[in-house]
């Protein structure tokens, strides 16, 4: 028996490939999706393997893992996966699990640890994955150094910490030296989490990224969140009025002063950086567009920067003010299941009760998450009808939902190993 290949089967999903790399191919490009890359569980398996086992993921913040022996725990579909900070300030991230009989070694969502100890039996690691002690029992022909932990691709970048589970990950490098330029003035290592949730959806991952990437929807569904946001990336935009043009001038002025990043930065259709004001009059995103947190990031004196949004298909949003930041990651859990987390960020001096409330703070996302919650639930209850059938998107306050499966088909065909299709050529990933 081959014991590579379970019960000598074969790929149990060659059959879901070949038809996924069809559909792509035949796929309208300004159309939603054909049904079963929202509902099919075979499809959400390639998903996980094409998708979240290979592309860059945001495993969470540096500040997170602030001093050695800090770790944090995270769920890649089927693998659990660890963050460890280990001697001077280096991070490293290993699958979370042990080389003795697989049990998780980290149990909890975060914690400290002098050294990385299994549960189980008790066999030891090193933060840096070396196999310390595994006791007299395994005999003296046992190596220790045959019993390292299984590393997991690792980069820091702007307190960032992305991962891949691939061998060769996609290139990011040019994408990660420039999201430390404009994140300089956050000083990330001196942030702090002052608050988490996380909110199960019953929907594809998908339609919730494709919820994320228009504001469409945003004048019947978001009124806390319309409070402070315009909804123009750019000025280029071709809705975009005279009175924004001349408010984003203005703004780039102080911003300029201020050694502020602001210009737009694309790197393809996976990551994007681009600073825009909010609402005239208001400085953060709370209810009433006054500062979240008394106490301002990093170098940051002016608190009136907008917000900078940071794009990181396939799973994240973010959105950096001058008080406070707030990063979204997505999490597949099934076909039709979907966990989204919540972070804000503040100074790490910044005081509860004092500079901060939060309830305040969370008020406008708590109330927009729910809002996009609900609407995810229902787009995927519809799609799930016999009536469902691929519909249009607009290609003026929809296209980010269209660039958005641009990248996904492509990534999906090359990760599959599949020609491209032939609108992609044109495109690009």
């Amino acid at each position: 028996m081959d014991v590579t290949t379970p019960l000598s089967l074969g790929d149990p999903l060659a059959a879901a490939r070949q038809a996924t790399a069809q559909m792509l191919h035949s796929r309208e490009r300004t159309f939603s999706l054909p049904q079963p890359f929202y509902n099919d569980e075979r499809l959400f398996q390639l998903d996980m393997q094409e998708i979240f086992s290979k592309e860059w993921l945001i495993a969470g913040m540096i500040c997170e893992i602030p001093s050695k022996g800090n770790f944090l725990t995270l769920q890649v579909g089927a693998n659990p996966v660890m963050v460890v900070r280990g001697a001077e300030g280096s991070v490293h991230a290993f699958h979370n699990v042990c080389r003795h009989r697989g049990s998780r070694l980290c149990t909890s969502d975060k914690g400290k640890v002098a050294k990385l100890v299994c549960p189980y039996h008790q066999w030891t690691y090193e933060l840096d994955g070396r196999l310390l002690f595994a006791g007299s029992e395994m005999g003296a022909e046992f190596k220790l150094s045959d019993y390292h932990l299984k590393p997991v691709q690792c980069k820091v970048a702007g307190g960032y910490i992305f991962i891949s589970l691939a061998e060769n990950p996609p290139a990011i490098d040019d994408f990660l030296a420039t999201l430390t330029h404009y994140m300089e003035p956050y000083d990330m290592e001196n942030a702090k989490v002052a608050v988490q949730t996380t909110l199960v959806e019953k929907a594809n991952w998908k339609l919730v990224i494709e919820n994320n990437r228009e504001c469409y929807h945003c004048n019947g569904s978001h009124p806390e969140l319309l409070n402070t946001l315009l909804e123009w990336d750019d000025v280029t935009d071709p809705r975009a009025t005279q009175a924004f043009k001349d408010q984003v001038a203005e703004c780039t002025s102080r911003w300029d002063r201020d050694n502020i990043p602001y210009a737009h930065a694309s790197f393809g259709l996976r990551n994007r950086i681009v600073r825009m004001p909010l609402l005239k009059g208001t400085v953060s995103m709370t209810m009433d567009g006054k500062p979240g947190s008394n106490k301002l990031m990093g170098r940051i004196t002016d608190p009136d920067l907008g917000s900078m949004r940071i794009l990181h298909l396939p799973h994240s949003w973010n959105h950096c003010m001058g008080d406070h930041l707030i990063v979204f990651t997505v999490w597949p859990l099934s076909a039709q299941e979907t966990m989204v987390s919540t972070k804000w960020l503040v100074h790490k001096d910044a005081v509860e009760g004092v500079d901060y409330d939060v309830e305040r703070l969370r008020q406008v996302w708590d109330a927009t998450n729910m809002q996009d919650r609900q609407l995810a639930e229902e787009n995927q209850r519809g799609i799930n009808s016999v009536a469902y059938q691929p519909g249009p998107y607009s290609q003026t306050y929809e296209f980010g939902v269209i660039n958005f499966l641009d990248w996904y088909s492509e990534r999906m065909l090359n990760n599959l190993g599949a020609t491209p299709a032939p609108y992609l050529r044109q495109v690009g990933g």
